[in-house]
């Protein structure tokens, strides 16, 4: 046999599309060519892919011409993934083994023979299975990670050697195979919060809608505390939720091997210093995954908010509303998700003591001015709830007083809550408060004639984005509260919460 075919698959973002390898051996001037739009490291792959035939005490086709083909040839290439399928092609088209059938081979080759692991091995087993295949050949380091996919055969091999023995039907050697163990994620106890019951509620109510929430404060008054618990506070991730969220980690090298789905929402933090690529994901050659995506499904805090670039917060505006962030390159567009709850915390000045009658205060006003603006109006009308914290009291942080709720009977009120939502709107595409468009909710879900009475006395100042979060909020207040709809009092303190004490600038 002159020409053989395997399959493999490259990843592009958060997507795996299934490449068949063609290998094709001609009279010729002995060389190896591979075409199909293949970037530098699958062109590389001719160095890995003969070394590794040759010391796995393989027969090498020396005297041939080998054309490797990858299609589908108008797509860019990119990764080692494709090692394995090349090797396995090559060999079958050379008479070494029968040809790889419904088998996708994922898998980087060392020099010696090895099958390293690679990145996204998870997107990898999902194109499989979508595509058709029953079976997947993987590094046997990363089988608990394929096997997430159901209904799919994973096989791991850790050498070209125990690929080949597959492919001839024999018994593989034993070799450890790392097992399957859940994700954990170490996330601390709203406990721990003492004084500050009206940002614990503000919490409370974001958990519950899925609302954006901005901090307000002097430095070490418990801002960012409140952040790192909102994770523990939210329900754990569906399926499909947890699926997708595992995948960008996959994808992003993030996943220790063995780990199973992501089920606790993650939590990201970046520096102030943090760029827009890092931030919103980017990459020349190909999609690297930014913090945003890496915060699907979770948080994403924004801490000392006034300190980052403003440029760099303005670009969250567009997945605050969709859902996700485009990545455009002279040579590949990407869609990735970023579907996260933003939190934002900020001190009110440079010194950060412009609290209360700002009498401690050593800023000049347009210096505040300057430090508070680099959060700009469009990016605030964004956030839902805005909260100013105030220091916590002596009595507050005496141990002998009574500890405050655990994350744990919080969680609990949440999951209610969004078990009322979810309930009334089953029929739609989306079940939280926070994700309804406006006039969906104002023209099917009314609230209470009082409530909207009130509404329409004083959104003086607010856009027309602004009412419709107010709305929301109320909602999930409604929710949390047990009302059937949204009260005279559930608006109110909805629209307390949008004024932020009036500490921030109007939006």
């Amino acid at each position: 046999m002159t020409l053989a075919r395997a399959h493999g698959i490259v990843i592009s973002g958060i997507e795996g599309l299934v490449v068949e390898i063609e290998a094709y051996l001609a009279q010729g001037l002995p060389g190896m060519t591979i075409v199909g739009l293949a970037d530098t490291a699958v062109g590389e792959s001719r160095d890995r892919v003969r070394a590794a035939i040759q010391n796995s005490q393989l027969p090498w086709p020396s005297e041939r011409r080998i054309t490797v083909g990858l299609s589908p040839a108008s797509v860019h290439k990119r990764g080692a993934t494709l090692d394995l399928g090349i090797a396995l092609s090559i060999l079958a088209a050379h008479g070494a083994i029968p040809e790889p059938q419904d088998v996708v081979c994922i898998g980087e080759l060392t020099l010696d023979g090895r099958v390293n692991p690679v990145r996204g091995v998870l997107v990898a087993a999902l194109a499989a299975h979508r595509a058709g295949f029953s079976r997947i050949l993987v590094p046997h380091t990363q089988v608990a990670e394929a096997t997430l996919v159901p209904e799919l055969s994973v096989v791991g091999v850790s050498s070209l050697s125990d690929a080949i023995a597959i492919m001839r039907g024999e018994e593989l050697p034993d070799f450890d195979v790392v097992s399957t163990k859940p994700h954990t994620m170490v996330v601390p106890d709203l406990k721990d919060v003492r004084g500050q019951v009206l940002a614990r509620h503000a919490l409370e109510i974001a958990a519950a809608g899925g609302h954006h929430i901005a901090f307000l404060g002097s430095p070490g008054v418990g801002k960012t505390m409140l952040a790192e618990r909102l994770p523990g506070i939210l329900p754990p991730l569906d399926d499909d939720l947890a699926v997708e969220v595992t995948a960008i980690h996959s994808v992003a090298g993030k996943l220790e091997a063995g780990t199973g789905l992501v089920r606790v929402p993650p939590f990201q933090a970046p520096h102030h210093s943090a760029t827009v690529a890092a931030m919103i994901g980017g990459g020349a050659h190909q999609v690297r995954i930014g913090i945003a995506s890496m915060a699907h499904g979770g948080v994403l805090c924004i801490d000392e908010a006034a300190e980052f670039d403003r440029v760099v917060l303005d670009a969250l505006r567009q997945p605050l509303e969709s859902g996700s962030v485009t990545v455009s390159r002279a040579g590949f567009t990407s869609e990735l998700p970023a579907r996260f709850q933003l939190v934002l915390a900020s001190n009110p000045c440079p010194c950060g003591k412009f609290v209360g009658t700002g009498t401690l205060c050593s800023c000049s006003p347009p210096v505040r001015r300057r430090y508070i603006s680099r959060i700009s109006g469009p990016l605030l009308d964004r956030i839902d709830l805005r909260v100013t914290l105030e220091k916590p009291s002596i009595v507050d942080l005496d141990a002998s007083t009574p500890e405050p709720e655990s994350s744990a009977v919080v969680a609990a009120r949440v999951q209610e809550a969004r078990d009322r939502s979810s309930f009334r709107f089953r029929d739609k595409p989306t079940l939280l408060n926070a994700h309804i468009p406006g006039p969906v909710l104002r023209r099917e879900f009314p609230m209470e004639p009082e409530a909207h009475a009130l509404l329409a006395r004083d959104v003086t100042g607010l856009s027309a984005r602004g009412i419709d979060r107010v709305i929301r909020i109320a909602w999930t207040i409604a929710d949390l509260n047990g009302h059937a709809r949204p009260s005279v009092n559930d608006v109110a303190q909805a629209l307390s919460f949008r004024d932020g004490n009036g500490a921030w600038m109007a939006a």
